[in-house]
């Protein structure tokens, strides 16, 4: 005896299983205000790099090259979330949820190749340090944080996604290091400290490592089909033998489609019942999944309860209610 239950994502947004629906994701920058970050950042990249090399700071250089890696960034995250929106087909059964998903990926590994370029310049200019003109920083990079701090504040609300997440985590560290050069020049124009600016060059860098990390490992892991991320499978077995005539659930599977799609497919086994009965028992699983654990595109196999074990993953016994 086998059911299969599947929910289909829409091509607005919205998640729908049999009268169950997750609205759409909201709060998530469109297509405009991407595109507005682009240009911003294009004249942002100008802007520091010409000031960079007239003020012979290496922290504004730097900048220049950290926020020219927007660029890709911003345009890998407009390309996803297109992408993301366009409906499945013979080819693409599950839809393009997942390009979202390795956007994000490929603008981690930029980011990594962009702090390895600024560590190395950095180095260099701590052996060969450069007098820089400090009241052209200061100018440069109030103009850089209006700009960074625009698009972080942009973005904000679609940081759920993980590839908005991206963006939004790129451009909150560019305003945090227009904050730092700022700080530095004032500082090097009191002190006439020189050093400060590759230190600022460096401090830069290492940002830009530590935000790539994260996001390169939680890319990965949603690639390589992982459970999503808090979710375990005891818990999902929980909830599916919470519901009357549920005595077994086993090869379990859970993964990630896209920004905040999450699949399973299990096989449950139950008593004999009418198909009348056995209906009502689904649309009850699914329902608990859908609001307990928002897993929302679901695959479910019932078998006759009593048949011998052969199961994948070992599950919870049955649930035995008090």
């Amino acid at each position: 005896m086998h059911f299969h239950s599947h929910s289909a994502a829409h091509g607005h947004g919205h998640t729908h299983v049999d009268g169950l629906h997750a609205g759409p994701h909201t709060g998530a920058p469109g297509s405009a205000a991407l595109a507005g970050s682009v240009s911003a950042t294009l004249l942002l990249v100008a802007v520091e790099l010409a000031g960079g090399l007239a003020a012979h700071s290496m922290a504004l250089v730097s900048d220049a090259v950290h926020n020219m890696s927007d660029v890709p960034s911003l345009l890998i995250a407009w390309l996803g979330i297109r992408w993301a929106k366009r409906p499945a087909d013979s080819q693409k059964t599950y839809g393009y949820h997942r390009a979202g998903i390795l956007a994000a990926f490929v603008n981690a590994i930029l980011l990594m190749i962009v702090a390895g370029f600024l560590f190395v310049e950095a180095w260099r200019r701590f052996r060969q340090p450069q007098q820089v003109h400090e009241s052209l920083m200061i100018w440069i990079s109030l103009a850089a944080l209006a700009v960074n701090g625009g698009i972080t504040l942009a973005v904000a609300r679609g940081r759920r996604d993980l590839n908005i997440r991206a963006v939004f985590i790129h451009n909150l560290g560019d305003a945090m290091s227009n904050v730092g050069i700022l700080a530095g020049a004032m500082v090097m124009r009191a002190t006439g400290a020189l050093w400060i600016d590759p230190l600022l060059g460096a401090a830069i860098g290492a940002m830009v490592l530590w935000s790539s990390v994260g996001i390169l490992q939680e890319a990965s892991h949603i690639l390589l089909e992982g459970s999503p991320r808090g979710l375990t499978l005891d818990t999902v077995a929980k909830v599916i033998l919470a519901v009357p005539g549920a005595q077994e659930v086993h090869d379990v599977h859970v993964w990630t489609l896209g920004a905040n799609l999450h699949a399973l497919s299990c096989h449950v086994r139950i008593p004999d019942m009418h198909m009348e009965e056995s209906e009502r028992l689904l649309l009850e699983i699914r329902r608990r999944l859908a609001e307990e654990l928002h897993i929302t595109h679901t695959t479910i196999q019932f078998e006759r309860a009593g048949l011998p074990r052969n199961t994948g993953f070992y599950m919870p016994e049955p649930f035995h209610p008090q």
